[in-house]
């Protein structure tokens, strides 16, 4: 997922998250599925050198029995603004599905924004 966001490549990136996705922001609010592609896709068009990296030591994972497993950690977002980088770090949780050998993001909190 880090590394499709990082390449701004639009079809890798949402082909981790279920199309039921849910997507909570603190700021935002609830996110759709088609939200969400939206989003990224205009985040990508700009081409501020956005990219996401998660925060070393910082996630977690528990599984859920029968369903698939939570992730819980810290993310560091960068872009390119007025000319110099600018940063920022965040927490986030995913549900994470398992449907065989896949695996989809169908709940997302991201906060601390």
């Amino acid at each position: 997922m880090f590394d499709a966001f990082n390449r701004h490549d639009l079809d890798a990136v949402m082909a981790t998250f279920s199309e039921k996705l849910e997507f909570y922001h603190d700021t935002g609010g609830l996110q759709s599925y088609s939200d969400v592609r939206k989003g990224f896709k205009t985040i990508f068009a700009r081409n501020d050198g956005i990219r996401r990296e998660l925060v070393k030591g910082s996630l977690d994972v528990y599984p859920i029995k029968g369903y698939g497993a939570i992730e819980l950690g810290a993310h560091r977002f960068c872009h390119v603004e007025q000319g110099r980088e600018d940063c920022g770090t965040f927490r986030f949780l995913h549900v994470w599905q398992k449907d065989g050998q896949t695996w989809k993001v169908t709940r997302v909190v991201s906060y601390g924004h």
